[in-house]
């Protein structure tokens, strides 16, 4: 397992490039990790939600953002949209190999989060801001 920046930059096809501004690695990380990105992929990883059952269970996302999201997450490859030809319209959404293979690596990070994040809240308030 990779464990370092330098071990990661040392593997074939990576380069000194990767945290650079115009990294194509940056881009799709900020798709990816954008606020709406995770909570889109996380809900998808139990399986295929039509765009209601997304919306209610992705809390607080708007028409426009999970429009949005969807957009950018299938673009990237991560996210399959089926739009079936019936009346009403019926469109699924589920991950792709490459989102499922995402959201594998995303879960031990999700799961360290939400295992520590009211400690690190709490602490938050305990001590005052750095200057």
């Amino acid at each position: 397992m990779t464990v370092s920046l330098r071990e990661l930059r040392a593997l074939p096809g990576f380069d000194d490039a990767l945290l650079t501004e115009g990294c194509p690695t940056r881009v799709v990380l900020d798709h990816i990790t954008s606020k709406w990105g995770v909570l889109v992929l996380l809900a998808l990883s139990d399986g295929t939600h039509r765009w209601g059952e997304l919306r209610r269970a992705v809390d607080g996302i708007s028409e426009k953002m999970l429009a949005q999201t969807l957009r950018i997450l299938e673009a990237d490859g991560l996210v399959l949209r089926d739009a079936r030809p019936t009346i009403p319209p019926h469109v699924e959404y589920s991950l792709t190999a490459s989102g499922r293979e995402l959201v594998d690596r995303m879960l031990p990070l999700v799961e360290w989060i939400a295992r520590n994040a009211g400690r690190m809240l709490a602490d938050r308030l305990v001590a005052p801001a750095a200057s």
